[in-house]
């Protein structure tokens, strides 16, 4: 008989679920839990990364559904965070597959606002910041720092607004980090997130750059930083 998996006090939110299906797969997961809800069942997995256990989760798409499995893995015990996704970019000389770090989320959603008092911006954790650039330095990996730009209306990226955002020094654009940012800063938890450089909508056409890189490899290398990243969490 299998014992019971406890929770790790880390978790890695992984918005890919290729890499996650490769290493249950590998046999390198085992399943702590499930979360239940009208779509399913979510699985929260125990994965040992540098030797030492991460809880992994895909948290799902969109600020609301994102937020509130957070929340539930949040009751489960976990306390320190790790987000890692794909992020639509406002500069076009940001190249595909290139690494950003939020230091914040302009909140173009409605998810963050159940949280916290309006305001413009969410910020992430700064000991969370601080643990991925540590990470990524280390690595030797290039990275840029700045805004993210959180929207609810995946096809409302209008030209007007892109602008409006670019003004604010955003980025990239995505569609959950303010809401975590949020969820955050009310449970008094750490979050930090990596994104990488996928879709290029900083023009007046959507250029999915899908053969620019080498999609699966990126986000698996990129799974694995953020489990660093958030072992690494001072």
């Amino acid at each position: 008989m299998v014992a019971p998996v406890e929770m790790p006090a880390h978790c890695v939110l992984c918005f890919f679920q290729e890499p996650i299906d490769r290493l249950h797969h590998q046999g390198a997961l085992q399943v702590i839990t499930h979360l239940t809800d009208a779509m399913g069942r979510h699985p929260i997995y125990a994965w040992h990364c540098n030797d030492q256990p991460v809880a992994l989760v895909q948290p799902g798409v969109g600020a609301p559904l994102a937020a509130a499995l957070f929340e539930r893995v949040i009751a489960l015990g976990c306390r320190t965070f790790m987000a890692c996704g794909s992020a639509g970019v406002l500069d076009t000389h940001i190249a595909a597959g290139h690494l950003i770090i939020p230091t914040a989320a302009v909140r173009d959603e409605g998810t963050s606002y159940h949280y916290l008092p309006p305001s413009r911006e969410v910020e992430a954790t700064p000991r969370a910041i601080a643990a991925i650039v540590r990470t990524l330095t280390a690595a030797n990996i290039p990275f840029r720092l700045g805004k993210t730009w959180t929207t609810d209306g995946v096809h409302r990226e209008t030209p007007g607004k892109i602008a409006l955002r670019k003004a604010d020094g955003c980025l990239t654009v995505e569609m959950e980090a303010a809401a975590l940012f949020a969820v955050a800063q009310f449970r008094q938890v750490a979050l930090g997130q990596l994104l990488y450089g996928g879709d290029d909508v900083s023009g007046l056409t959507w250029d999915r750059r899908r053969e620019a890189f080498d999609r699966p490899a990126v986000q698996e290398k990129l799974l694995r930083l953020a489990a660093e990243a958030c072992l690494a969490m001072a």
